[in-house]
């Protein structure tokens, strides 16, 4: 979490193809541990259902050559706790 205040926060996330070939496209989930909810993103796509979490390319950012990242970031609220997710996958498979 970038910027955290009593009822919200902000967060920069970078994508980064670590493999050998491109990414056509790409699809970052996560779950939110402590009821957390996106409000806003900006530089992708970003749906929740529940503490689900999924943030898809944009247009411009849709093609990751090997060694390219994507950045994007989300706004949003909290109550109580506002643990970091521990896990993301990157198109269904886990990241390092």
């Amino acid at each position: 979490m970038e910027n955290v205040w009593n009822t919200g926060f902000t967060a920069g996330v970078t994508v980064r193809n670590t493999g050998t070939t491109a990414v056509e496209g790409w699809q970052l989930a996560w779950t939110y541990p402590g009821g957390q909810r996106v409000t806003s993103s900006w530089n992708a796509t970003v749906t929740q259902n529940g503490s689900s979490v999924s943030a898809r390319n944009t247009d411009w950012n849709r093609t990751l050559a090997p060694g390219a990242t994507a950045s994007f970031g989300v706004q949003g609220t909290s109550s109580g706790t506002n643990p970091s997710p521990t896990a993301f996958t990157l198109n269904g498979n886990a990241c390092a």
